[in-house]
């Protein structure tokens, strides 16, 4: 008999999503269970205030300006949470292996195009290069020890200088020294970039990238990462 296909994997639902995008903003701000239910309350006496003083006052008025308070309120605790996890990411996965790559393959938006798999890689000390191509040009970004990235980021910047010439080519270090990008601030940075090609030019020049990226697919490239899977390392 042939065998069955195999199921495919259940994806967790909308309230579930929710449920842990709440935890994991929680364990990063306590309070803020208490400030969502402020806003739902300040919602809700916003809308009482705003029925009462509408007229004519009639009962029914005020129970639909305070659900339209309700739903107001609802609105203002769920973006309050999405940008305090936000927050909590950058600081859970600042300085982590793959940090970068996460960042560059969902924080970046359309005119960006990134992987969460590094282009260049060390696989004794876990420096790695990622790049990103986008309206603004080619942008070459370093993660780890800045002094032993150098000539990974020098043939990195020599092949994208090599495929696309007269590409704008950025170099940026990712850390908290002197001229380095904080993990928060990498997207933002990325996306300030000014335009220097339009979108055929950029599509043309991914293709020519790719097609001479060697493949790193043997050595142990750190994948980008779940922030709400982090967990702090266990003292020793």
């Amino acid at each position: 008999m042939a065998k069955s296909a195999p199921e495919p994997e259940k994806r967790p639902g909308f309230f579930s999503q929710i449920k842990s995008l709440f935890r994991f903003t929680r364990e990063a701000y306590p309070w803020l269970p208490w400030a969502q239910i402020a806003i739902l309350v300040g919602g809700v006496l916003i809308g009482l205030v705003v029925g009462y003083l509408i007229p004519p006052l009639q009962w029914w008025t005020l129970v639909l300006w305070g659900l339209t308070g309700l739903m107001v309120g609802v609105l203002g605790a769920m973006i309050l949470m999405t940008r305090l996890s936000t927050s909590a990411m950058y600081t859970k996965i600042d300085g982590m292996p793959g940090a970068t790559g996460h960042v560059i393959s969902t924080s970046l938006g359309r005119r960006w195009q990134g992987s969460d798999t590094p282009v260049g890689i060390n696989p004794k000390t876990q420096e790695a290069v990622y790049r990103a191509v986008g309206r603004g040009g080619i942008v070459v970004i370093g993660e780890g020890a800045r002094g032993r990235l150098t000539r990974l980021i020098n043939e990195e910047r020599s092949k994208a200088q090599r495929v696309a010439h007269g590409v704008p080519v950025t170099v940026l270090y990712v850390g908290h020294g002197d001229d380095e990008v904080p993990i928060a601030d990498l997207a933002k940075t990325i996306k300030k970039l000014p335009k220097a090609i339009d979108k055929t030019t950029m599509a043309a020049v991914i293709r020519r990238i790719e097609s001479v990226s060697q493949s790193l697919s043997s050595l142990p490239i750190p994948k980008g990462i779940d922030p709400t899977k982090v967990r702090s390392q266990r003292p020793r």
